[in-house]
């Protein structure tokens, strides 16, 4: 991509930045862990220096309350004119992200791959153990949802709470953080980074590319 926008578009300059970085950014962090969620894709990156579905707090409980009661059900009024009632289908279809073997994926849900990202963050043997606790902390504590996705579910950011908490040690104290505007954090954060003065010491330059390479990429963006 570096050689196409040098040698086709003749940009004078170009930055490659990482999504999720840039959706922390956003959300006024420089460190959290993000879990991007949208375009047909679902991930977690750690980073340290309303329609008719919705997620259910306990599927298991609304399910059952589902099958006696009809507190759940909506209509629906389709383009045709025609109107359906839509019951259990509303928390049904969103429990996938949590509970992927559903439909018969032998994957972890959205909540297990946030966890797992956080249990894998080591700060280096050079620093004690305590500074790797704090980083857990902080990431604990910062848990960015972005994406898309993430936006077609009402109630997603309470009930990845409680599985996390439910994950994580008892000691730990949980936040997930789900901006109002997170289906735009990514173009937010890539705006609030281009409006920084020091930026133009990070982009790379034209006289740079013809002195190194499409190798510098890898040296200054990442």
């Amino acid at each position: 991509m570096t050689q196409i926008m040098f040698e086709k578009f003749n940009v004078p300059a170009m930055y490659v930045a990482i999504q999720a970085v840039l959706s922390l950014y956003a959300s006024g962090r420089t460190t959290g862990i993000v879990l991007d969620s949208g375009d047909g894709v679902s991930y977690t990156v750690p980073v340290y220096e309303e329609k008719l579905g919705y997620i259910a707090l306990d599927y298991e409980q609304e399910l059952e309350t589902s099958k006696t009661s009809s507190s759940v059900d909506k209509s629906y009024e389709l383009p045709n004119g025609n109107v359906i009632t839509i019951g259990d289908e509303r928390f049904r279809c969103s429990e996938v992200l949590f509970q992927p073997s559903m439909i018969g994926m032998e994957e972890q849900g959205i909540h297990e791959i946030i966890y797992n990202s956080i249990m894998k963050c080591d700060v280096g043997s050079n620093h004690v153990d305590r500074n790797h606790f704090d980083l857990k902390k902080e990431l604990y504590g910062n848990i960015v949802l972005s994406g898309g996705s993430t936006m077609l579910f009402h109630g997603i950011a309470h009930r990845m709470s409680k599985e996390i908490c439910a994950l994580a040690p008892c000691s730990m104290k949980i936040k997930v953080v789900a901006p109002p505007e997170r289906k735009y954090s990514v173009w937010i954060g890539g705006s609030i980074l281009a409006s920084l003065s020091t930026f133009q010491q990070m982009w790379i330059t034209k006289v740079e590319y013809d002195e190194s390479g499409p190798s510098i990429v890898h040296r200054k963006c990442f």
